[in-house]
């Protein structure tokens, strides 16, 4: 790429071996509660398009006085611009999206070039399938701040003590701070800019179960049919490639699944929903439909001679849509309408780095070019490719939003963009079936939870290689409390599903999924606050305390949701916050079971559980349970957000939330409802109340019409 010269004075500095200029800012405002946008000269939107915001900030007002985070910018010998935020003594640092190591970023360094790095081997793991050009630091006080690149381009990312330095490819590039008094008042203002994940259905909040790949039609029957006879709970069986007809995507091939509306329903019957696999390479075939339709409105990428780009992925040569144009997203969209008329629940888009087997550095050459249009300016793939997966899920969202308008979409993406979060979930890609990894997959999902995306979590097992007894209930013990909960194994390795390892084991994973499945209306409500104001789901457990330094790093447990703390069994010493937290038994036996992570309740709250089911199609409640742990002052108070599970309605107040609230008095604890709204006809009839005490556990039961009273 060629280097790019600013015609204005500035001092020329060496920066290790970077030679810089000084680029000035051009304007500064204020454009949100504690938010600045900082843009530099010759900044131009019409080449560097703000994808990664949800809409474009409006100036409230003007950089308030005595505001001390600000990015100077430089441009380098090497064809790129350098932003450099100084950050105050003694900040920690979290963020940058999908990434390997720990979770306190202090001293780490990574690339931003989505990969297809299978057990995260490119680079030492320092490139990754998703970019999140974001950084987050508390001070020592527990006030935070957020800086946000906002841009695409290929990036690196170094992170330290005193700066924070963030080096892009390309043209100039707007940055956002974020200045407020909590790391969760940071990720709220981070929402403000990017937007928040849609509230999911249901049932995407439930276990699912994977395999590359569950054929034919008889073996995915089984695998559904024994996680019932089994009384396992699980929601979702997934289909990856073997199911296509020659790897063509949109199709289904014949021979495995003569039926796909019979086997789709068998599976609806049974209380399964069911997500198909779609990659974004098209085969190169005449007499294929897709690649057929997609010549003809000539939707694909082209070289850098104009000529269509063909590279091998799956199927062999394949074309690769150009999403950039308004007319390919028109057109992918519009391949879903008959796709998932068989019943189809969920779509998983993956390999759209773009992943190309016989590409440099496995992907499409970056000299290639994308024709843009709207407002996407044309551009070499250099420039797209950190965008393509993210406008590639915004093209299926639409297109399953206009096949099934009454339902909820959920889609699956391997690669993204910060922003993305919008259009879909994302797993930590293609891990490998070790104790290294299942540790590491702690961290991963706390800092993409601090990166703007609260729907995520690894392939529960490990994709790649074998996995023991010891390493699935391990894993499986605490991963069922991530808030993507997937075990995921690949074509090539044992089977991977929670029966595979004999009856312990068995017994372990059925224990572990029952916790999950009675925190239900918990999980859900924590599903509910991230799409209202971008809460991750799963937080590290400082932030139950961002003014004790001692936890700041802590990377084995973490939080729940804002009162749940879940401690692995693997954890050793673990940092855990001050305070009032009572320990939780949610199955019998869970205490005791050999892979259960110890889960504790927060003082003062109150967690809605429900009971255990099969899937969260099935009444959580009958009764519903309201877990007590007091705090210091004899106090308590929680909430429970319900709707349908699917649809929209809760968009126009078809919806229940109620506030609860507990008192101690003397010798007894009165539990009531302090408030409710919504319109969602949900009846609560019987509770249970259980008030954890010292170690102790004191029940009652009422209606709640007036407070339930509890004698401890």
């Amino acid at each position: 790429m060629r280097k790019i010269f600013f015609a204005i004075p500035a001092a020329l500095c060496c920066i290790g071996n970077i030679y810089a200029a000084n680029v000035g800012i051009a304007k500064q405002a204020l454009v949100g509660e504690g938010i600045v946008e900082f843009v530099p000269e010759q900044f131009d939107s019409t080449v560097t398009p703000a994808l990664i915001l949800s809409h474009t900030p409006v100036k409230i007002g003007e950089k308030p006085a005595g505001w001390k985070l600000s990015p100077v910018y430089e441009t380098t010998d090497r064809g790129g611009i350098l932003a450099t935020v100084a950050v105050p003594e003694g900040t920690s640092l979290y963020g940058g999206g999908e990434v390997t190591g720990p979770l306190l970023r202090n001293g780490q360094k990574i690339k931003m070039w989505n990969t297809d790095t299978g057990m995260y081997l490119v680079d030492g793991g320092k490139r990754l399938y998703q970019t999140h050009p974001w950084v987050m630091g508390v001070r020592p006080d527990g006030t935070a701040f957020g800086v946000l690149f906002d841009t695409f381009h290929k990036a690196d990312l170094a992170t330290s003590d005193d700066k924070i330095e963030f080096e892009a490819k390309g043209t100039p590039f707007k940055t956002y701070v974020i200045d407020r008094n909590s790391p969760q008042e940071v990720l709220k203002g981070l929402a403000e800019l990017t937007g928040t994940m849609e509230l999911p259905p249901r049932w995407a909040i439930g276990y699912h179960q994977c395999r590359f790949s569950y054929v034919p039609e008889s073996r995915a029957k089984e695998v559904a049919e024994t996680f019932r006879k089994k009384q396992i709970p699980c929601d979702v069986i997934w289909f990856d490639i073997n199911y296509m007809d020659g790897f063509r995507v949109f199709t289904i091939n014949d021979t495995d699944f003569p039926d796909p509306k019979r086997m789709n329903d068998f599976l609806h019957d049974n209380g399964f929903k069911s997500v198909y696999m779609i990659d974004p390479g098209v085969k190169v075939d005449n007499d294929y439909f897709v690649y057929a339709t997609g010549k003809e409105n000539d939707v694909f990428v082209k070289d850098a001679y104009g000529k269509e780009f063909h590279g091998k992925v799956w199927p062999g040569d394949c074309a690769f849509p150009d999403y950039t144009r308004p007319e390919t997203r028109k057109w992918w969209s519009g391949l879903y309408k008959d796709f998932l008329s068989c019943g189809i629940d969920g779509i998983w888009n993956d390999m759209n780095e773009p992943s190309v087997f016989d590409g440099p550095n496995g992907t499409i050459p970056e000299n290639c070019f994308h024709l843009g249009g709207g407002n996407l300016p044309a551009g070499r793939h250099s420039m797209w490719h950190n965008a393509y997966g993210r406008l590639m899920v915004e093209a299926s969202r639409d297109g399953i939003l206009a096949a099934n308008p009454d339902k909820r979409p959920f889609i699956l993406s391997r690669s993204n963009l910060l922003g993305g979060q919008r259009y879909a979930a994302m797993w930590t890609g293609d891990n490998a079936a070790s104790y290294d990894h299942m540790k590491l997959s702690v961290p991963m999902s706390l800092t993409i939870g601090l990166s703007g995306q609260p729907f995520n979590g690894p392939d529960i097992g490990g994709f790649a290689g074998d996995t023991d007894g010891d390493l699935w209930g391990q894993w499986l013990g605490f991963g069922a409390f991530f808030p993507f909960s997937r075990g995921h194994a690949s074509c090539d390795t044992n089977d991977k599903e929670p029966w595979a390892f004999g009856k312990d084991v068995e017994k372990e994973s059925r224990m572990a999924l029952e916790r999950r499945y009675r925190l239900a209306p918990y999980l859900y409500t924590a599903f509910y606050n991230a799409h209202k104001d971008g809460q991750p789901v799963m937080a590290p457990v400082f932030f139950a305390d961002p003014a004790d330094p001692a936890i700041r790093a802590e990377e084995q447990a973490f939080m729940l949701g804002t009162d749940l703390l879940v401690i692995p069994a693997f954890a050793e010493n673990p940092a855990l916050p001050k305070g009032i937290w009572e320990k939780l038994s949610l199955v019998k036996g869970d205490t005791k079971g050999k892979y259960q992570a110890e889960l504790r309740v927060r003082g003062g709250s109150i967690l809605p559980v429900g009971k255990i089911v099969q899937n969260l199609t099935e009444n959580s409640f009958d009764p519903l349970t309201l877990v007590v742990c007091l705090d210091e002052n004899g106090k308590a108070q929680g909430n429970l957000y319900w709707d349908e599970g699917e649809g929209w309605g809760f968009r126009n107040g078809e919806y229940t939330q109620i506030a609860f609230e507990a008192q101690q008095k003397g010798n007894t604890v009165e539990v009531s409802i302090k408030d409710r709204t919504g319109s969602y006809p949900l009846e609560l009839g019987k509770v249970n109340v259980e008030v954890l005490r010292n170690g102790k556990t004191y029940r009652a039961s009422g209606t709640l019409d007036t407070p339930v009273t509890v004698k401890i």
